[in-house]
């Protein structure tokens, strides 16, 4: 792996890059060539994250929930990066486990701000400057909740079923620019989002893999990876589930 060198010369923004999913993906572009610009709410996580990544790593603090910091983030990025040629948005929030009738209107909207609108604007004030260049590779994690739902957590499944369904639009309108923009539906991989859960939330999820296992963060760094890479130059709009055998379609 250490002599694969498929992001030299390229730049990424990552999203929730300090940890998790994002971390690991940002560890392996390093490792194979790129710079990154990690995105994270919490700075002494950029801080550890920077640290462990070396020189190739720069971090922005930031809110994504805030378009003015978003639109701000992206210029800072640029300036680090060069040119961004990559982002991946990986930042989210799990939001609380209740049934519908009883759902905290504050939480539903909270998880929409992070986990839809922040998405949205990173795509929003990231595409031009990948539109200015003539490439782009953007990837937006989504979650096998965004398919088929999980009980409990309705904010966090309508909210991943938006992520699908904008993952789609982006793509068809950046079709032509050598921008490809698709999404990852991931079952329960094991990060530290499983922290805003309750048990039995997570044992359900786990019942529901044929693998009987979580997913680990280098299987989604992977996948996420190749969709970020050169190689992926002809799949756009796309989805791509990373389940254990759980997604049905």
């Amino acid at each position: 792996m250490a002599d694969i060198k498929r992001f030299s010369g390229r730049g990424a923004i990552v999203t929730g890059g300090a940890s998790g999913i994002g971390f690991k993906t940002a560890e392996r572009i390093v490792s194979e060539g790129g710079t990154v610009c990690i995105w994270d709410v919490d700075a002494a996580r950029i801080d550890a994250a920077k640290a462990a990544l070396g020189p190739n790593a720069h971090g922005v603090q930031l809110d994504i929930s805030k378009p003015d910091q978003v639109e701000a983030a992206a210029r800072t990025a640029e300036s680090h990066l060069g040119k961004i040629d990559i982002l991946i948005c990986s930042a989210g929030i799990a939001g609380k486990n209740a049934l519908v009738v009883d759902y905290p209107i504050e939480e539903w909207q909270r998880v929409f701000e992070i986990n839809v609108h922040g998405l949205f604007y990173c795509n929003r004030f990231v595409a031009p400057l990948m539109k200015k260049n003539g490439y782009g590779r953007i990837v937006n994690v989504a979650s096998i909740a965004g398919k088929e739902g999980n009980p409990t957590a309705s904010a966090y499944s309508a909210a991943k079923a938006a992520v699908i369904g904008f993952t789609k639009s982006l793509g068809k309108e950046l079709a032509k620019d050598n921008i490809t923009v698709n999404a990852i539906t991931p079952a329960t991989i094991d990060t530290p989002i499983l922290k805003q859960v309750s048990q039995a939330h997570i044992d359900y999820m786990l019942s529901k893999i044929p693998m009987g296992r979580f997913g680990t963060v280098e299987e989604a760094a992977a996948i996420l990876t190749w969709l970020a890479s050169e190689e992926c130059s002809f799949t756009t709009g796309a989805v791509f589930d990373l389940s254990g055998g759980r997604a049905t379609y």
